[in-house]
């Protein structure tokens, strides 16, 4: 861990690699050059999240060269939001940063990033410049997502620095790492934003594939239906319960006009009206029973909180002694 004048924080840089062998040497000598000039400590911790190449074999070897850089590994590929749960939990500082290892983003942005963080932000998202091959998809998802979620940001899945209790206190499902700014700007975090450079990656594949554009447009609603209505569950299925409760009463009126006044009854309309008002019912039903399961996740959320507090001042105390 270097060490330097300047911000009260370490700032434990997380880079998930995935058949990067061939950036990891480079990459190191520019977070290194970076360290150089930067006003905080500061650790670079890899995860190899089961390389086929010689991944890991570059990380320690680089392991042994800097004394800033700490690593773990998976046996398999488990994807990016459990490589960077892996890399959270592995690393001692203050700050998170999330940078990949395809130098794409060089380790020079990363104080731009963090000085956000020192003057009082709570989580930092990088906007890209520069030509890339998917950014008409990138243009569209931020545009989409902006308009979903009421963001300002201009790009969600970008680099990123954050507070440690950010993540200590947001739960990301596989593949919820992209709407970390969403859920932390739920929950009240302060969000700035920081032009990044982006470079043309000259080793290695990118993991990119047109699978994952349905998959994030999937993600983006759960993740829309959790923020909206999982908070209060009563909500959704109080109003669509009350819809059909309301239409079952005005066929049920139909039908009962149908059979006195015209006298031409019709029993699809009565079977109708029952099936309406008892969703409807069931609906509502499952409203106060999600309202409770909501009461509970909440209390559980917030002793989860209560519990982290504890280590974390626990954590202070042995660090100060």
């Amino acid at each position: 861990m270097a060490a330097a004048d300047g911000y009260n924080f370490v700032v434990s840089t997380i880079v998930p690699a995935l058949n990067e062998e061939g950036n990891i040497d480079e990459f190191c000598r520019l977070y290194a050059e970076m360290l150089e000039k930067a006003p905080f400590e500061s650790e670079l911790v890899f995860v190899d999240d089961g390389s086929s190449d010689r991944t890991l074999e570059k990380i320690t070897e680089n392991a042994r060269k800097y004394d800033f850089i700490r690593f773990s590994s998976h046996q398999r590929n488990r994807g990016l939001t459990e490589a960077l749960q892996t890399g959270f939990s592995n690393a001692t500082g203050n700050v998170f940063v999330f940078y990949p290892a395809d130098l794409q983003y060089h380790p020079e942005d990363i104080p731009a990033l963090v000085e956000p963080i020192a003057k009082g932000a709570d989580i930092c998202t990088g906007w890209k410049q520069g030509k890339y091959r998917k950014r008409l998809v990138s243009s569209l998802y931020n545009w989409f997502s902006r308009v979903i979620f009421g963001l300002k940001v201009h790009d969600l899945n970008s680099v990123k620095a954050f507070r440690r209790e950010v993540v200590e206190n947001i739960f990301l499902r596989e593949d919820w790492h992209r709407y970390l700014v969403v859920l932390a700007a739920q929950q009240g975090y302060r969000i700035e934003e920081r032009q990044v450079r982006l470079y043309d990656r000259k080793w290695g594949d990118s993991k990119f594939s047109v699978w994952r554009i349905p998959v994030g447009l999937l993600d983006m609603l759960a993740v829309k239906f959790q923020i909206t209505f999982l908070r209060k569950p009563l909500l959704f299925f109080g109003v669509a319960g009350s819809i059909m409760f309301i239409l079952g009463v005005l066929v049920g009126i139909l039908a009962l006009y149908l059979r006195y006044w015209v006298g031409h009854g019709d029993r699809n309309l009565l079977i109708l009206t029952v099936l309406l008002i008892g969703v409807g019912m069931g609906m509502f039903m499952m409203g106060f029973m999600a309202e409770g399961l909501t009461a509970l996740r909440e209390e559980v959320t917030y002793l989860r909180s209560r519990t982290i507090g504890i280590l974390e001042s626990i954590r202070r105390d042995k660090q100060e002694s």
